[in-house]
């Protein structure tokens, strides 16, 4: 049974930094397509980042670029997102997810098979 976790959100204050961590089981991420997605209230699920699975390329939603690096660690079947520079706009449930389509199918409309309970992150001062 796929099961995802995330942790590591937080309340924090624009222009700071937080890094999520997301914990697999049920399968290994390096054999899945794997990527975050954020939901704020009254807004749409946005794609935030993702790996694929046939290549290792990564993508991320261009309100994000240059600010937050996605990362996995196959020996501890863990997926990490570094989330530098925060803007109030970045605030929403972040939740990781995993699939098995390519990043270019599921990541911008994040429309994942698997996701998990998610983490509140929020930008404030």
């Amino acid at each position: 049974q796929v099961q995802l976790v995330e942790s590591g959100g937080g309340l924090v204050q624009p222009g700071g930094s937080l890094r999520l961590s997301c914990t697999a089981s049920g399968f290994t991420m390096d054999r899945a397509t794997i990527g975050w997605f954020r939901q704020a209230p009254g807004k749409e699920r946005e794609g935030v980042s993702c790996i694929s699975m046939n290549d290792g390329s990564t993508y991320y939603a261009n309100s994000v670029k240059g600010r937050f690096t996605i990362s996995r660690d196959n020996a501890k079947n863990m997926m990490y997102l570094q989330m530098n520079s925060l803007k109030p706009e970045d605030t929403a449930v972040y939740h990781c997810a995993s699939d098995l389509y390519d990043c270019t199918v599921v990541h911008a409309r994040a429309t994942y098979d698997y996701w998990g309970p998610g983490t509140q992150v929020t930008v404030s001062s």
